[in-house]
């Protein structure tokens, strides 16, 4: 099973600068590549931090403003020069369909992509599988935007001492986990007596957006959330008008929602010193604060116990 792991590819809101690409984020989680706001310059980003395209099996939108969409049209191209023989699914605000068509047939290429659009146009459940549940929330924005959720189920983790106690092992405990219980020396052994409940992990992803109760529900619990934190508290005043957030609001709902680990991105580039996001979040939010550089990766943390 591969390493559950946050790909960052750019971090700049609006504008690129030297050092930051637009947006671009790559979820790996067991078999799942899960591809969010892909900006302009994606497919070179993702060459950089060595990924292969044929790795993502959803593309996720939150909104239709430059920074989050452009990367679409070399993307969906590169996936079908890559000659993907699987789906692709593509989440994307409902009202910006014809947006999306546009992206992806943005100019002449041999297409020979499954790509599956799946517009969303209400909160909810977006797709279920192996993987978990991948579920969306409107967000408060110019445009409609939508932030999405990723959790897994709940399960068990087996306990060697109570193996031990119940005299298990080898091929018959992968029975019992199958199964769910198994027949020893005459004595019904269930998964219940040799585990314990594990909690599903949690993942979230908020991009432009003014503090709402969406926002709360997204972040609820999360192992990992990826949240925007646009500007600074001094200029609260633009965050406000632009609908965006501040670090220090980020830091809020990390504090407030229980969440283990904080990644802060989409940075305004009126900013150049990227250590007053870690200290304004830090000061609200105790947990792992992570200031997003480009091509670095973060894992989902692993589970408690």
């Amino acid at each position: 099973m591969s390493p559950r792991e946050l790909v960052v590819l750019g971090t700049a809101s609006q504008v690129p600068t030297r050092r930051r690409n637009h947006n671009g984020y790559l979820l790996r989680w067991d078999g799942e590549g899960l591809l969010f706001d892909p900006g302009e310059g994606t497919q070179r980003q993702l060459t950089l931090a060595g990924v292969s395209a044929t790795d993502i099996t959803r593309i996720c939108l939150t909104h239709f403003h430059g920074d989050h969409c452009l990367g679409v049209p070399g993307v969906v191209q590169r996936l079908s020069l890559d000659r993907v023989a699987r789906p692709v699914h593509a989440h994307y605000p409902a009202s910006g369909t014809d947006h999306f068509r546009a992206l992806r047939h943005a100019c002449a290429f041999h297409d020979v992509l499954d790509l599956r659009e799946e517009p969303v146009d209400r909160d909810g459940p977006i797709a279920v599988g192996a993987f978990g549940t991948l579920s969306a929330r409107a967000l408060d924005h110019r445009v409609q935007t939508f932030g999405y959720r990723l959790v897994e189920p709940d399960g068990r983790s087996i306990r060697p001492d109570l193996l031990d106690r119940h005299g298990l092992s080898g091929p018959i405990v992968g029975r019992l986990q199958r199964d769910g219980e198994v027949v020893v020396d005459g004595r019904t052994v269930r998964l219940a007596d040799v585990s314990e409940p594990r909690r599903g992990q949690r993942f979230a992803f908020i991009m432009d957006t003014r503090l709402c109760d969406a926002v709360f529900a997204l972040a609820d619990g999360a192992d990992l959330l990826v949240i925007e934190s646009t500007f600074l508290s001094e200029d609260q005043a633009l965050a406000a008008e632009y609908r965006h957030l501040t670090a220090a609001q980020a830091g809020r709902v990390a504090a407030e929602c229980g969440v283990r680990t904080l990644v802060l991105t989409h940075f305004s580039q009126r900013y150049d010193d990227p250590v007053r996001f870690h200290a304004e979040a830090a000061a609200v939010f105790s947990g792992d604060v992570v200031v997003a550089e480009d091509l670095m990766r973060v894992p989902v943390p692993k589970r408690r116990g």
